[in-house]
């Protein structure tokens, strides 16, 4: 499997397009949700991607501390509709954790996670914290995963 873990300006022009072509696909598209998903984070992230048959099939997008939270976090969480059903999502989190654990040195990790996917991300070990919201009229949680 050809995962690719990259600060933005390590990305190529292709394979930015690519990362924004499988979010668009699926946060605007099969969400119907009209949003600016590029947003000037992108710059200041780490992009850990499955590539497959030259598409991206998973994907997610890991912040430093102080962007999104004060603490280290993870989002934009997908994998393309082509490759559900293989495990990739939750490989996809799986790596990104170790990275955040082993290479940044960080033991706290929030995410503002789906509400229909807190299972997924409690199983990974993430725990809820605080109230339901809306974010974008999709039905939100933060969460967070500490080291154990």
């Amino acid at each position: 499997m050809n995962w690719q873990l990259k600060k933005f300006d390590e990305l190529t022009g292709n394979e930015v397009y690519e990362i924004l072509q499988a979010r668009a696909e699926v946060f605007v598209v099969e969400q119907n949700c009209p949003y600016q998903d590029p947003d000037d984070k992108d710059k200041r992230a780490y992009h850990l991607y499955l590539n497959l048959e030259g598409e991206v099939a998973a994907y997610v997008r890991i912040l430093e501390k102080g962007v999104s939270y004060e603490e280290v976090s993870i989002g934009r969480v997908l994998c393309t509709k082509k490759y559900r059903g293989n495990g990739f999502a939750r490989m996809a989190m799986k790596r990104a954790i170790e990275f955040i654990e082993n290479q940044m040195k960080e033991n706290l990790i929030r995410i503002s996670a789906q509400s229909y996917l807190t299972e997924f991300y409690c199983s990974l070990g993430f725990q809820t914290v605080g109230e339901e919201y809306l974010e974008d009229d999709i039905p939100h949680i933060e969460m967070i995963f500490t080291k154990k």
